[in-house]
């Protein structure tokens, strides 16, 4: 049941993906809308934002499908995405997408975002264990989210409660 709430939730952002692909670019389109439902479904503390920057670190081909669906995707704030390889960058992003190839390095990107008010998400249940605010986790029904609301709070991110009530876990 909760699978198709997910879907049933993302289905307008699914359907923009129209470009036919294979199993891993699958996974790969449904973890970008993923993501950019998150976005959507936090509040950021104020000034009001007059752009936003999603950063990918240690997956690139995460970082070309969030560009594929920005730029399907209408929208009045300007939008960008950045390839990470060093966390000197991070104040300059919104939200921070850890992929496979930072998980030894997750204390240190942790430590340069300190209390920024960063939407952290974890490609792993490593990093969400790690303290992401949110994790992205393979199960064998498919993809999956937890998050850790008290470190979004922490953050100064309000995550809304539809998203909360769709989580597979919440701490």
């Amino acid at each position: 049941m909760r699978s198709w709430r997910q879907a049933w939730l993302l289905l307008p952002m699914l359907a923009s993906l129209a470009a036919p692909a294979h199993a891993g670019q699958d996974q790969l389109q449904l973890k970008a809308a993923f993501i950019y439902r998150f976005a959507q479904l936090t509040q950021w503390p104020p000034p009001p934002q007059r752009e936003f920057t999603y950063c990918v670190a240690g997956d690139a081909p995460l970082q070309d499908a969030l560009r594929t669906l920005m730029q399907a995707t209408p929208g009045g704030m300007p939008v960008h995405t950045l390839q990470l390889s060093e966390p000197q960058r991070v104040p300059q992003c919104q939200l921070l997408v850890l992929g496979a190839g930072v998980r030894g390095d997750l204390r240190r990107w942790q430590e340069v975002l300190a209390d920024d008010p960063v939407l952290v998400v974890g490609d792993s249940a490593e990093s969400f264990r790690s303290g992401a605010i949110i994790g992205l986790v393979i199960e064998p029904n498919g993809l999956a989210f937890r998050i850790n609301q008290t470190e979004a709070r922490r953050r100064g991110l309000a995550l809304s409660y539809q998203m909360l009530k769709l989580a597979r876990e919440v701490k």
